[in-house]
């Protein structure tokens, strides 16, 4: 049974990839994205967007970091890339509108980053509770780190010096567990996930203007292995 369904999904992958043919109003794009060391980027989300009619065009790329798409011809595309959480611009590709059926080569690079703070995540004054709008953001990061299954991430919380070292050390540590637990509880893997709060060891802002310590006030995501 189990060598039927595998020949179906061979014929069924191969009916695919044939289907993957420039036309006379269609070319194909090739799609290779890597770091700027070649590394390939494999799981990479890149759309192409129409410049006309603001048509979203979606790939994601394969172990190798390639992937294809089809692109209606004659027009200019927008190019954008999820760097893990956020989305980036990268630069625009214009399909010139002649005739003949036409291949051409996209290839991206770029570094992602490893340290992203958490937006719009926040916390009831003084404990580790969320509030209601930070489900959002959160469930951002559940998608992005299904997208990319072999991701390890750390959960770093971050408070301000307002108070005792004890203190905020006990509260980044409890904050950055509530994190931790809300994404084993949408189905990521425990051992994806490590969580550690620093206190105010590490800030990014003064902390003399509260507008300094609400930024340090803060939840990172730390990627340590891709």
């Amino acid at each position: 049974m189990k060598q039927i369904i595998g020949i179906i999904l061979l014929l069924f992958n191969n009916l695919l990839a044939q289907t993957i043919e420039p036309t006379e109003q269609n070319a194909l794009i090739n799609i290779e994205v890597t770091d700027f060391k070649q590394n390939a980027h494999p799981n990479e989300q890149i759309w192409l967007i129409s410049k006309k009619t603001s048509k979203k065009y979606f790939v994601k790329t394969d172990q190798k970091g390639k992937g294809k798409i089809l692109l209606p011809e004659g027009d200019t595309y927008d190019i954008e890339y999820r760097d893990f959480m956020e989305q980036q611009n990268y630069s625009t590709i214009t399909i010139p509108d002649q005739p003949g059926a036409y291949t051409y080569e996209l290839k991206i690079k770029f570094e992602p980053a490893k340290t992203y703070v958490l937006k719009n995540v926040h916390f009831e004054t003084g404990k580790a509770s969320l509030t209601a709008s930070s489900y959002t953001a959160l469930n951002q990061l559940v998608e992005a780190m299904k997208a990319k299954p072999t991701l390890v991430i750390e959960i770093a919380g971050h408070t301000d010096n307002v108070g005792t070292y004890e203190t905020n050390l006990q509260l980044s540590q409890a904050r950055a567990e509530t994190v931790r637990n809300y994404l084993i509880s949408k189905g990521i893997a425990a051992e994806r996930i490590i969580a550690k709060g620093y206190a105010d060891t590490q800030p990014i802002a003064t902390n003399e203007t509260e507008q300094g310590r609400a930024k340090n006030r803060r939840t990172e995501v730390r990627i340590i292995k891709e």
